[in-house]
């Protein structure tokens, strides 16, 4: 059971409902079945990109791997030179190249200005979906290069037009998943741990219901605060 599956048990628990069921037919939906006869499906609404297979991909599942992979492969470009040491930032947006393909020019950038006879910060378009920039550390570290910042342009915008997108990307994701099964149970319920707006306070809300209506199938769609699983908006 993930964290988001666990803030869900709270929340039906906090309903009431004592016969909460998880996983009752397997590694197949629903998450949980609640007193025999409604279907629960979970998942955490965040921030996610469109795949050009329609399929869609959270962002973090691609800025983090670049993240941790940037982060252990400056290091092994070599030590520091002339007393000086300098952070890399990262500026990404998707779609972003396989990394067998984006290291060799990578590398090439990186060590065209660590050997460059007059070194002034800067940035690099590597691609057009990636830039790496160059700012001086206030003291000298081991490697010449270590990871500074990183941006992902794809992320961001204003949180109630951000938590609409990806309610609707998450709805439909999650449609076609439970379509094979539907019949086995006469309701069914989406519950969603919101880490964009935090199911979202009062004004926000209100705001929510004067937009245009979200057409879906499901019984019922919830927005769980993380931070507060009894915190519910149901859309």
């Amino acid at each position: 059971m993930d964290d988001a599956e666990r803030l869900a048990e709270s929340y039906l628990r906090s309903l009431g409902y004592r016969d909460v069921v998880y996983e009752p037919d397997g590694n197949i939906p629903p998450d949980f079945l609640v007193d025999q006869r409604i279907a629960v499906e979970v998942r955490r609404l965040n921030q996610n990109t469109t795949l050009p297979t329609g399929d869609i991909n959270g962002l973090e599942e691609l800025f983090v791997p670049l993240w941790q992979r940037m982060k252990r492969y400056l290091p092994t470009l070599g030590p520091s030179l002339d007393g000086e040491s300098w952070y890399v930032s990262i500026r990404v947006r998707r779609p972003l190249e396989p990394w067998h393909t984006l290291e060799p020019r990578i590398r090439a950038e990186l060590h065209k200005f660590m050997y460059s006879p007059a070194r002034i910060p800067t940035a690099v378009r590597i691609t057009r979906h990636l830039e790496l920039g160059f700012v001086r550390t206030g003291r000298t570290y081991d490697s010449f290069f270590l990871l500074g910042m990183g941006i992902d342009n794809d992320s961001g915008g204003f949180v109630l037009a951000e938590v609409l997108r990806n309610l609707k990307l998450c709805i439909s994701e999650k449609e076609r998943k439970v379509a094979p099964f539907r019949s086995k149970y006469p309701e069914w319920w989406l519950v969603l741990s919101d880490h964009i707006g935090h199911s979202l306070d009062t004004e926000d809300r209100h705001q929510f219901r004067e937009l245009t209506p979200i057409s879906h199938s499901w019984d019922k769609v919830v927005l769980l605060n993380p931070l507060k699983p009894t915190q519910a908006f149901e859309i």
